[in-house]
């Protein structure tokens, strides 16, 4: 019996110093096992190098790119452009989110005033668990509020009323907080820079929340695009139809500026972001706009030095098939298959599977355009980001834009072809993709 008693004894000391929690060594905290998913309609495009720029003489010899070799992280990308159906979700999601805070004034129902512990939430949260019903009448008057006025209606018909569709939305300006000047001293307790919100005020940093920027904005595309691009052009059926007719479901998104685009970017992270805390899981995942590097190298498809997405110095397969949607020849539009944006994807992907990098809608990316951004960024995850101001000059609004489009030459499509619009512009050809970073380093 006593020697059974030392053996245990000395089984539970032995059990007990192989736990490395008690041994006075360095393990680290518990972590829950993580593994990121394949993102739903996004491809990985691996970390990778390339020679940025063009690969040919530029056609306007105005010196403006120049052949540079960088560096880029890993990142998943969505492998079309954002169609019409998918950004309809985002704007019936601030229709919806707009006519549940107006229930909510009136009818607390609507509202989550106070969390599962009975303390105040503020501001309130929208319930999206309760069922409107329009067959109430206190209901109905309210939803009536967010349809045209009679006056405005066309035949009679009840409208949402588009000008009320504004989303309020916030993002980090890390630029600002990673200043030394701007950061915290601990000596004297206090913050001792300046900050420019995103109204273009200094102000005095008071906490996190100075880098904090807010930004409002209306997320109906701009439909008339289509009729202010092309003078002399008929083009009213698709500024009727091509944003809310189901025939235009699969079809890109345009008439969207760099900033709704950038709204909906914040829209997608919040919506991801909810579901994955419901989930129990941690973590945030950002979905952004790609950077004018980022787009170039998954534009290549692993293809350095070609002219366009689908390797090869010409836009026609070997049986005489354009290879995109763009303004083949001299204006024969339809040459290629399309008049206008075609359905995402009628063309063949490139090798990482990304379609319509060349052609269809050209499309909007994270950077400011500068002249000389190849000259003074870095070579690794080259970024040049600029939150121009309301009442800067036109020339502060400039975004990059890449891959040309149904209505550009074939020089646009090219992949080290760089051209911009302004922020605030709309166009009946541009439109965006998203990308997110991946997690973890090498795949």
């Amino acid at each position: 019996m006593k020697k059974l008693l030392v053996l245990i004894t000395v089984i539970a000391f032995a059990f007990g110093c192989s736990n490395p929690k008690k041994s006075g060594e360095l393990v680290g905290v518990d972590t829950k096992d993580w593994y990121e998913s394949n993102p739903y309609g996004m491809v990985f495009i691996p970390m990778g190098s390339f020679k940025m720029g063009p690969s040919d003489e530029s056609a306007s010899w105005a010196m403006t790119t120049k052949t540079k070799t960088l560096s880029v992280d890993a990142f998943w990308m969505d492998d079309t452009e954002i169609t019409n159906s998918e950004y309809r979700q985002f704007v019936n999601y601030v229709k919806d989110s707009i006519l549940r805070q107006k229930l909510g004034q009136q009818i607390e129902d609507f509202l989550i005033t106070e969390d599962q512990f009975g303390n105040p939430i503020d501001p309130p949260r929208i319930n999206w668990e309760v069922e409107i019903d329009p067959t109430d009448e206190a209901q109905r008057e309210i939803i009536n509020e967010m349809y045209y006025t009679k006056q405005d209606r066309l035949f009679g018909q009840k409208q949402i009323d588009t000008r009320l569709l504004m989303y309020e939305y916030y993002w980090i300006d890390m630029q600002q907080a990673a200043k030394r000047s701007n950061q915290y001293n601990f000596d004297t307790k206090q913050y001792e820079g300046k900050v420019i919100n995103s109204q273009g005020e200094s102000m005095d940093i008071d906490g996190r929340r100075a880098f904090i920027m807010r930004g409002k904005i209306n997320v109906y595309p701009d439909t008339l695009c289509w009729i202010r691009d092309f003078t002399y052009s008929y083009n009213e059926p698709y500024a009727d139809s091509y944003f809310s007719h189901p025939a235009y479901a699969d079809y890109p998104v345009v008439g969207v500026s760099w900033d709704q685009a950038k709204a909906f970017s914040i829209w997608r992270t919040k919506l991801l972001n909810t579901q994955l805390k419901g989930q129990g899981q941690g973590g945030v995942q950002d979905y952004r706009l790609p950077t004018e590097a980022e787009w170039e190298y998954a534009a290549r498809g692993n293809l350095d030095l070609n002219p366009y997405p689908w390797g090869g110095p010409y836009t026609r397969n070997k049986e005489g098939c354009f290879l995109a949607n763009f303004k083949p020849l001299r204006g024969n539009y339809v040459d290629d298959g399309g008049l206008i944006s075609m359905a995402v994807g009628s063309y063949a992907p490139n090798e990482y599977g990304l379609y319509d990098m060349a052609g269809n809608v050209a499309e909007w990316t994270a950077n400011a355009y500068d002249e000389s951004a190849y000259f003074f960024t870095h070579d690794m995850n080259p970024n040049y980001q600029y939150q121009s101001k309301p009442n800067e000059t036109p020339a502060m609004k400039r975004k990059v834009v890449r891959g040309g489009s149904w209505k550009d030459i074939g020089y646009y499509l090219q992949n080290g072809t760089r051209t911009y619009e302004y922020k605030d512009s709309t166009r009946a050809y541009i439109g965006f993709r998203n990308v997110r970073s991946y997690l973890g380093g090498k795949k």
